[in-house]
């Protein structure tokens, strides 16, 4: 099995004494527009998916025993606000939520827990890494954290990520259309036009919204671009920065 929430009670238990090392996979996103082409749910169906291709890359390792945790699909945000659909959370109930989820698992004694993040509002970003020092402070373990706007992980992701274009972009909807190609209204992206945004210099000077952003219809980058064969492209390389975040965890690296 790959989800966690599908075993028994007595399953979880028996994980405990398992030969292979259990790994639990915690995807995160958000409900937010993306564009008038990608859905709402786009950042927790990229990090599920994600998580799906490593439980399914990871079935024959002799030494892990990989699960997918059920995944939290609200997240901060704020800069969508004026457009229909965004449904988002505090600080605080996400720090709350993630923390509380990790420490119950840990005192069960499942201790090995990744986050996979793919919403990259920074203020939900800093919320999952403070909640991860949470949690190494009160229980002194260390959790995984797929962070993929740190540089070591975005210099191996595409141009257009590397650009900070990436919301409802070439990027996004490339993963998209990789999973749920049904999900995305293709007439519509073709005929949408670059929107040349840097997001992490853009907020860093202060705009707090998609408009003040530039980005009128809630979104950024190339979509009219985005092709499937791209997306199961970059879920390859996201599925090995995944691996490996788990190989340090399991292992003790940094």
């Amino acid at each position: 099995m790959t989800y966690f929430a599908d075993l028994t009670s007595p399953q979880v238990a028996a994980l405990r004494d398992d030969d292979r090392v259990p790994v639990l996979l915690l995807p995160i996103g958000a409900v937010e527009p993306h564009g008038p082409h990608a859905p709402l749910g786009t950042d927790a169906l990229i990090s599920t998916a994600l998580c799906e291709r490593v439980a399914a890359r990871c079935t024959g390792d002799p030494g892990l025993r990989v699960l997918i945790l059920p995944a939290l699909p609200y997240g901060v945000t704020r800069y969508a606000a004026e457009f229909p659909g965004t449904v988002g959370v505090g600080e605080e109930a996400l720090h709350a939520l993630v923390t509380e989820v990790c420490l119950g698992l840990v005192d069960q004694g499942l201790p090995r827990i990744v986050l996979v993040n793919n919403h990259f509002e920074p203020e939900h970003v800093a919320t999952l890494r403070r909640a991860v020092r949470t949690v190494e402070s009160a229980r002194g373990v260390r959790l995984g954290h797929l962070d993929l706007v740190r540089r070591h992980y975005a210099a191996r992701l595409t141009a257009e990520f590397r650009a900070g274009e990436c919301h409802a972009g070439r990027y996004e909807t490339s993963l998209v259309l990789a999973e749920r190609p049904e999900l995305v209204d293709r007439a519509t992206m073709r005929t949408l036009p670059r929107v040349a945004v840097n997001l992490p210099a853009a907020m860093a000077d202060g705009r707090r919204s998609f408009r003040a952003l530039g980005m009128n219809r809630a979104y950024c980058g190339a979509p009219a671009e985005a092709t499937g064969e791209e997306g199961s492209a970059t879920f390859d390389t996201l599925a090995e920065l995944l691996v490996d975040t788990i190989r340090a965890l399991v292992e003790g690296s940094p």
